[in-house]
């Protein structure tokens, strides 16, 4: 189902609009597990792991979901289609796995948060950063983004298969348009040219 052209454009304003925030918002994430690591101040620390935890569940988590839900109805509502094309199948597959990964990763989050809370000292200190995570996201979603922008243009066996059918439709339906119009000969009328010899007889005809 082809979506209105209306329709369409607020659909890929949604998507843009999640997709980039996910990223700005891992950067965010990022940035505070930096700041986990290297400071020294236990208040620093101890906050950094707070908004960790509300800037995952609040943002990234949300953001995530909504670009996956609105790639769906891009990919299935445009002639992209959702298994035409290679780069569709492997940004799906890639936005899932990190929604997922994600998903499963935040209750660790909220727990080292809850966790700063009530140590100090050492304690404190060795709870770290969380670098993996966001660092490989934050990769993953940046491949995304180049698949999303470049589309390159090679088509699985489904694609080929959807292609000839489409393109065998479109001869067959130019060859009626053809045959149902083709010129019939006026009732009356005589279409045919005169020969050579028809028209220098009827010069010697008509000379005095």
């Amino acid at each position: 189902m082809t979506m209105t052209p209306g329709v369409r454009k607020f659909a890929l304003t949604v998507h843009l609009a999640s997709s980039v925030g996910w990223i700005g918002a891992v950067v965010t994430y990022l940035a505070l597990s930096v700041a986990a690591i290297t400071s020294t101040d236990a208040q620093t620390v101890r906050a950094a792991w707070i908004a960790m935890e509300l800037t995952g569940w609040w943002a990234i988590v949300p953001l995530a979901i909504a670009a996956l839900l609105t790639g769906l109805v891009m990919s299935l509502g445009t002639h992209w289609g959702l298994f035409r094309h290679y780069w569709v199948l492997i940004s799906l597959a890639l936005t899932i796995l990190c929604t997922v990964v994600l998903v499963l990763h935040m209750p660790s989050v909220s727990a080292t948060a809850r966790l700063a809370q009530h140590v100090d000292g050492a304690d404190l200190r060795a709870l770290g950063g969380d670098l993996f995570h966001p660092a490989v996201g934050l990769l993953v979603l940046l491949a995304v983004a180049v698949l999303n922008v470049y589309k390159p243009a090679r088509l699985t066996p489904y694609g080929w298969r959807k292609q000839r059918e489409q393109r065998n439709a479109f001869q067959r339906s130019a060859l009626r348009t053809v045959t149902s119009v083709s010129p019939t000969p006026v009732s009356g009328a005589d279409v045919r040219r005169p020969s050579r010899f028809s028209a220098a007889a009827a010069r010697l005809r008509g000379a005095p």
